[in-house]
């Protein structure tokens, strides 16, 4: 009887693939054996991560390839791969595997993107198999029990992975052709005049350092100015608010573009204001205008990255770890290393599945029981439909949005797991429920000929942000305000002069970076190459 070798990427996804195929009728139990499981029907393994790589240039005679321009470019007629010195006992074995006479099919169960389907493809291809192997694939974008059964159940084809292995090795030609020439050349640029100065470069990194240079650049070449504000605390029927003293005349200067409408450039004027407002009776003058505010997209990795980063000081690197922990360990969320924040067009009664199973969950520590309820306003509103807006085929890539699987979380699911948890289940919640409704306010108080802005808006109807506890009328987030009537008199009570200097641009953090990755087709002259990064910015 022929058998099969399925492949992981990791350990612990070839376990969870042991376990749940080993409960299929037709298959039955495997044995666990010294890194890799075995039963009548196949194998089940994995690797550890990438286990092969691009060979390094070497000279006619087989050896290592001088440094120097000389010798540039190197563009190999065929790039040779060669083990991973760290990881070459799980090559081999997987090799064995592979090569046992009875094994006539090998399934790529590796992680469902261009890096996954590169690790299994550069294995195949280094192994040099003496038999042809039928080749399939489980395509896998979440890890619980159900999905594992339907990816075995559903394979997919040699021929319907091609394209995408083919971008995968692309794709690591390319690294390797760009970091290994742009490295070499710009060493030798840098050891011109004696030493040996090795300056690294990459497809993702160089850009990114100009990202950051040309920004440092500005920083260190700023001249700060020192200027003031004038703010008051008004207080109306409803409640207070804060406005900024400006002008209202005021019109840019070009030949200056620190200027600002607010910024007063002498003390004794600021004091002068402060004196004449002072415990004085403001009138309100409002400009209001209806707005509606759509609830955000799914999560994609940079925007959970952001949003984590925002809200819980979270590293771009800490967030990928807690969301593959989440996607591994603990089959709450779906594949995290996505660029979509969209979901298949076929997944509308999936989501409808899930979310009835949470209207009716059990609440936990880590699981509130208001999920339960907005879940169950979800279901009896009859919320999910097939709209463009979340289910849109065309902007699935590699994978799908990161939403949360049928499954919920123990009570003790680890804090910080815990916390990213709940940013994808709210995020999902959210996107089904109605817009929320503003009235978008300009708000002006007059005390004699001096004017205090304040813009901000008022929540009418809470629409989505009712998942997020925000109530109408509550002035409870920046930029929230109180009502007010125009006409309506405004006791000016505190006036605080604020001492202030023109700043630079700030130092990006990680989520300000993540931003301009993402956006740094804009930064780019040509136009062609502008349009063709306009969708995927750095590092996809």
């Amino acid at each position: 009887m022929s058998r099969f070798v399925v492949i992981a990427e990791k350990p612990s996804v070839a376990t969870d693939l042991a376990r749940v195929l080993g409960k299929l009728p037709e298959l039955g139990k495997f044995e666990k054996k010294k890194d890799y499981f075995e039963n009548d029907h196949g194998f089940i393994s994995s690797a550890i991560g990438h286990l092969v790589e691009l060979k390094m240039p070497v000279t006619a005679e087989g050896k290592k390839l001088p440094w120097g321009m000389k010798h540039l470019p190197v563009i190999p007629e065929r790039f040779e791969l060669q083990p991973i010195e760290r990881s070459e006992s799980r090559l081999k074995l997987l090799i064995r595997l592979l090569k046992k006479k009875d094994v006539d099919t090998v399934i790529n169960a590796c992680d469902a993107g261009r890096e996954g389907e590169l690790i299994f493809r550069y294995l195949l291809q280094l192994a040099d198999l003496p038999k042809e192997l039928k080749v399939r694939r489980m395509w896998m974008q979440s890890m619980t029990d159900g999905a594992i059964i339907d990816a075995w159940s559903h394979m997919r084809s040699e021929d319907e992975m091609a394209p995408l292995a083919d971008a995968a090795m692309c794709r690591s030609e390319s690294d390797w052709l760009v970091g290994l020439n742009g490295t070499r050349a710009l060493t030798a640029y840098n050891s011109r005049n004696g030493g040996f100065n090795v300056t690294t470069a990459g497809r993702v990194q160089t850009p990114t350092l100009t990202i950051l240079a040309e920004r440092e650049r500005v920083i260190r070449a700023f001249v700060p100015r020192t200027y003031y504000e004038v703010h008051g605390d008004f207080e109306v029927a409803a409640g207070e608010y804060r406005g900024r003293w400006f002008r209202e005349d005021f019109e840019k200067d070009e030949t200056d573009d620190q200027l600002r409408a607010e910024r007063i450039w002498s003390l004794e004027e600021a004091e002068a204001i402060k004196a004449r407002c002072a415990a004085q009776q403001g009138i309100v003058s409002e400009t209001k205008k209806p707005s509606k505010q759509a609830p955000p997209l799914l999560f994609d990795l940079t925007s959970l990255q952001r949003e984590a980063g925002n809200k819980h000081g979270y590293s771009a690197r800490r967030t990928l770890q807690l969301a593959q922990a989440l996607y591994d360990r603990y089959k709450l969320l779906t594949y995290p290393r996505t660029d979509s924040k969209y979901l298949p067009e076929d997944y509308v009664d999936l989501v409808k599945s899930t979310i009835r199973k949470f209207s009716k969950a059990k609440a936990s520590a880590a699981f509130p029981e208001d999920y339960a309820t907005h879940a169950s306003w979800i279901v009896d509103n009859k919320r999910i439909t097939p709209t463009k807006r979340i289910f849109n085929t065309a902007k699935v890539s590699d994978h799908f949005a990161i939403i949360p699987t049928d499954k919920t979380p123990a009570p003790k699911l680890d804090e910080d797991a815990r916390k990213i948890y709940n940013l994808v289940m709210l995020r999902f919640l959210a996107i089904f429920f109605p817009h929320a409704e503003f009235e978008t306010t300009r708000r002006i108080t007059r005390i004699g000929e001096d004017s205090f802005r304040t813009d901000g808006r008022v929540l009418v109807v809470p629409g989505y942000l009712a998942v997020y506890g925000r109530k109408p009328g509550a002035a409870s987030e920046k930029g929230d305000l109180v009502p007010a009537s125009d006409g309506e008199q405004a006791l000016g009570k505190e006036m605080e002069i604020r001492v202030e200097e023109t700043k630079p641009p700030a130092r990006y953090n990680d989520s300000s970076l993540l931003s301009a990755m993402e956006t740094a087709g804009k930064r780019v002259d040509d136009d062609e190459l502008r349009e063709a990064m306009s969708e995927r910015g750095l590092a996809r």
